[in-house]
C-alpha cells in the first residue's frame, strides 16, 4: 500500500541483484536458486537483499509495483513470484480467492519476535502472512502556519477551512481520500451505505472546488519537507521522513479516526521456490534485516526490538514512527469490490472537478 521515502531505484521497474564472485555464501543450501520478490518501490533497506544473497548463496530478482491492484492483475495474468508484499485488504481478497499458500510457521521462527500491537484481523493467526511494515494515514502540517487548535477541533475537516485555501495537498488515492471524507463526516471508512458514500463524494467535491488543493502522490514528501504548503494527507512513514528533514513539520492523527494499515509478506500459489521463500520471510523478520528496512524506509517495523530501538533513537520525538494509539474509531480496511468501484468512479469525477476549478 505504501509509498516512498528513500531516494533509490531512479525510476527502474526491475532490478536484478546477483551474488558477486567475490562473495562467499554462509550456506550453500540454496546455491544456484533464485527468489522472485515483488514489492512496493523503494520499500526495502539498502542491504537487505544483498545480505540475504550473500548469506544463502542465492540470487534475488526484485520487481516493483505501485498499487495493490497492479500487483493483483499481474498475478492474475500468470506472472510467478515467490514472495510478495500486499496490503491488508488485498491479502484478505487473495485468501478468499485461494491465491496464497499457507505458511509453514516452523520455518519462520522469527515470527515470535514480531509485535502484537498491530491489528492483523485479515489474518490473525499469520496463517498466510507475516507483517512487513505497518502504519497509519494522518495530516502532516507546518507548525509555523497551521494552528494546532484548528487540527484538534476540525480534524480532517481542516481541509475545508478557508484559512488554508491554496495551501493544501490532497492524496491521489480514492481509498485514502474517501477514508478522510468518511471520517470527517463521522462514518466508518468501511461503509457500504450508498448515501454515506455519496456524502463523502460531496465533501471531497466541496474541498476541491473551494480549497484549490494540489492533488499529488509521492511529490508530497519532498514538498512538505521543504514546507511548500501548510498541510497535506500523508502516510505515517513518509511523515517520519519529512519530520526528520524539517523540525517545523508535525504529524497529527485526527480523533475522528483514521486508517491503520499493515503490509505483509505472503507466498503466492505461483511460487516455484517455496523453501527459499520461507527462508527470506524469516530473514526479513530478523533484527538486522528489520532494522535496515525500517531505519532506511521510515515505516514502523513489526519486529518489537527494532521498533523500540528506532523509536528511542533514530526516530526519537517523531510521533509518526509509532502511530498506534487507543482510539476505537481507527480502522483497518476491509475488502469490498462494490464499494471500491463506487469510490473509483466518484474519485474520477472529483479529479475532473478539481481540474475545472483550477482552470477557472
Amino acid at each position: 500500500m505504501k509509498k516512498l521515502v528513500a531516494l533509490v531505484l531512479a525510476g527502474a521497474t526491475m532490478l536484478m541483484t546477483g551474488c558477486g564472485s567475490t562473495q562467499t555464501a554462509e550456506t550453500d543450501a540454496y546455491k544456484g536458486q533464485t527468489l522472485k520478490f515483488y514489492n512496493w518501490g523503494e520499500y526495502v533497506g539498502e542491504n537487505v537483499v544483498a545480505d540475504f544473497e550473500k548469506q544463502y548463496g542465492c540470487k534475488v530478482i526484485s520487481e516493483y509495483f505501485d498499487s495493490n491492484e497492479m500487483m493483483y492483475t499481474k498475478l492474475q495474468a500468470g506472472d510467478a513470484y515467490d514472495v510478495i508484499v500486499p496490503s491488508d485488504y488485498m491479502i484478505e481478497r487473495m485468501k478468499k480467492e485461494d491465491m496464497l499458500q499457507p505458511l509453514d510457521k516452523d520455518k519462520i521462527p522469527n515470527l515470535s519476535k514480531l509485535t502484537d500491537k498491530m491489528s492483523c484481523d485479515f489474518d490473525p493467526d499469520h496463517e498466510y502472512s507475516v507483517p512487513y511494515f505497518w502504519g497509519s494515514v494522518g495530516i502532516v502540517y507546518d507548525k509555523t502556519k497551521v494552528s494546532k487548535k484548528d487540527l484538534k477541533e476540525e480534524g480532517f475537516n481542516i481541509f475545508l477551512n478557508q484559512k488554508y485555501k491554496g495551501d493544501i495537498y490532497l492524496y491521489d488515492s480514492e481509498r485514502d481520500s474517501f477514508m478522510m471524507a468518511l471520517k470527517a463526516l463521522g462514518y466508518s471508512m468501511n461503509t457500504d451505505n450508498e448515501k454515506e458514500l455519496a456524502d463523502a463524494y460531496n465533501w471531497l467535491l466541496q474541498s476541491v472546488q473551494t480549497m484549490s488543493p494540489e492533488i499529488v502522490t509521492d511529490e508530497i514528501i519532498d514538498n512538505m519537507a521543504q514546507a511548500r504548503k501548510a498541510l497535506g494527507i500523508v502516510y505515517s512513514g513518509d511523515a517520519a521522513y519529512i519530520m526528520s528533514e524539517n523540525e517545523n513539520i508535525g504529524f497529527y492523527m485526527p480523533k475522528q479516526g483514521t486508517n491503520i494499515w499493515c503490509d505483509a509478506m505472503v507466498i503466492p500459489q505461483s511460487s516455484k521456490n517455496v523453501d527459499l521463500a520461507h527462508e527470506f520471510i524469516n530473514y526479513v523478520s530478523s533484527y538486522d534485516a528489520a532494522y535496515d528496512n525500517s531505519s532506511y524506509v521510515g515505516y514502523t517495523s513489526p519486529n518489537t526490538e527494532v521498533m523500540n530501538d528506532l523509536k528511542n533513537n533514530d526516530f526519537k520525538g517523531i510521533n509518526a514512527y509509532d502511530p498506534i494509539r487507543k482510539n476505537n474509531k481507527d480502522e483497518v480496511f476491509n475488502y469490498n469490490s462494490e464499494t471500491r468501484k463506487i469510490m473509483a468512479n466518484y474519485w474520477a469525477k472529483v479529479k475532473i472537478a478539481a481540474s475545472n476549478a483550477n482552470r477557472n
